[in-house]
């Protein structure tokens, strides 16, 4: 009998669908702000969110703040945005 290894679910903020750990991106709020975790190994709250340009968008915009419990300034959602145009550009 072969023993089914567990896959780590976690659930986007935006949409609320729950998919595997290792295809969503990550969000820690630290003392800098939020930043984009791409090693999913910083300390801090975390969300996630689906690499999708409308649970990315919905997510910075809306429920990103509540999920993490924090505000984001406007400096840091503009890069956030910013790094979710890079993201997508390079599909």
């Amino acid at each position: 009998m072969t023993k089914i290894k567990h896959k780590p679910q976690r659930m986007c903020v935006a949409c609320r669908k729950s998919q595997d750990k290792k295809s969503l991106i990550r969000l820690v709020r630290t003392t800098e702000g939020v930043v984009v975790d791409q090693t999913g190994k910083l300390t801090g709250r975390g969300a996630y969110l689906h690499a999708d340009p409308d649970c990315w968008v919905r997510g910075v915009e809306k429920n990103l703040e509540k999920a993490l419990n924090t505000t984001l300034s406007e400096r840091n959602r503009e890069e956030l945005i910013a790094f979710q145009e890079t993201f997508f550009n390079d599909e």
